[in-house]
């Protein structure tokens, strides 16, 4: 059985760490193993200084299908809410250096959100971007309720966190919540490239400057305490247990 997170270093650009979604299976829905594995890659990208940016991969036609249902139903039914979701989170907004994505087909959930922390997001033209929180009876991640309004303006953001509207790749483009559109063929190449450019470039000038364009990370992740506080509570409701009980019977 192939490993659901593979972490590799690019070939060409061994600077480049690259984390790839390898569970099509189930559409690279992540579990609490998948994310412990990912945590574990970016917060080694933050003390490795052979790592100078993380780009983030799924399989064809599928980034990522958000967290994996069943381990939200074991939740609702009296299980743990999930540390390692928790510790995800927190990695991505405490990440130091650049965050790369190439996106081929489904986003959904967190598969959509962790964009919103990536400085660079390429994805294909038949790649659908939707955050279904609400129809799970659960509340916005990642942050994603401060940083989305931010970049997309309230209506956008509704739309999207709290509406459950999905966005084709040309919709998020105009939004802001990713950067060019190319073909399915071109999403990787592309998303190497331009993480090898950045790689490329003083590591001390390109981290300063991230920060200074990112803006400081403790708003942020006060906004992600708030949100866990909110979505551990809504975890634990009869509307989310009825909620993931309807979709698994799908």
């Amino acid at each position: 059985m192939s490993d659901p997170i593979v972490i590799e270093r690019s070939a060409e650009h061994p600077a480049v760490q690259i984390i790839r979604f390898n569970r099509p299976e189930k559409k690279n829905a992540f579990t609490r193993d998948m994310y412990r594995t990912m945590t574990d890659a970016l917060n080694t990208a933050n003390s490795d200084a052979g790592i100078r940016v993380t780009v983030f991969f799924g399989t064809e036609g599928s980034f990522s299908a958000g967290n994996d249902i069943g381990d939200f139903l074991a939740a609702a039914m009296g299980g743990s809410v999930g540390l390692e979701l928790i510790d995800f989170l927190y990695a991505l907004a405490n990440a130091e250096k650049p965050l790369v994505s190439g996106i081929d087909g489904l986003a959904i959930g967190i598969g959509t959100t962790l964009n919103l922390h990536c400085d660079l997001t390429i994805a294909s033209d038949r790649s659908q971007f939707r955050t279904p929180f609400v129809d799970l009876a659960l509340v916005p991640e990642a942050g994603s309720s401060l940083i989305a309004p931010r970049i997309m303006g309230h209506q956008r953001a509704f739309a999207m966190l709290v509406a459950g509207e999905a966005f084709t790749a040309g919709d998020a483009k105009e939004a802001g919540l990713i950067w060019k559109v190319t073909t399915p063929e071109e999403v990787e190449s592309q998303a190497i490239a331009a993480a090898a450019k950045l790689a490329a470039k003083p590591p001390e000038a390109l981290k300063i400057a991230r920060d200074l364009v990112r803006g400081p990370r403790e708003e942020i992740i006060a906004r992600i305490d708030e949100e866990v506080r909110h979505f551990a509570a809504r975890m634990r409701s009869d509307e989310a247990r009825a909620a993931f009980e309807a979709f698994m019977r799908r």
